[in-house]
């Protein structure tokens, strides 16, 4: 069964760029893979219960919640609070990852990201 991947991002570049290297997963029936520009949406939805995620991967500076808040926010829900996560953002100072570390994320990769990097992520994540 395909593992359900959600990214969060307000670049439409990067939402593009990510399916494009994530291609091939999707074919071959690995992930199926859900893109949100809105991070307020993303959060909405989850706490609703019209989504779930396998993984999440998410930016950081986004408008209106930034994805560590989105983070914080998601991991008190009792459904989420083992889910894997994943930053993929521009941040990469020390502090930054320090604090995504605290509040239960799983990974920190910086952008650029490659497609290979992105890809062996997301198999060592999700195991596949």
């Amino acid at each position: 069964m395909a593992k359900k991947i959600i990214l969060v991002d307000d670049s439409r570049t990067i939402l593009v760029t990510a399916e494009m290297a994530l291609d091939e997963l999707v074919a071959d029936g690995s992930i199926t893979l859900v893109t949100y520009l809105s991070p307020v949406e993303l959060r909405d939805a989850l706490v609703e219960g019209r989504e779930d995620f396998d993984l999440l991967i998410s930016d950081v500076n986004m408008p209106q919640l930034d994805g560590l808040e989105l983070v914080t926010e998601i991991k008190q829900l009792e459904a989420f609070k083992t889910k894997p996560i994943l930053i993929l953002t521009t941040e990469s100072s020390a502090q930054m990852k320090a604090r995504g570390k605290e509040i239960g994320v799983t990974g920190w990769m910086v952008k650029p990201f490659s497609d290979e990097k992105l890809v062996k992520s997301i198999k060592m994540v999700l195991g596949i």
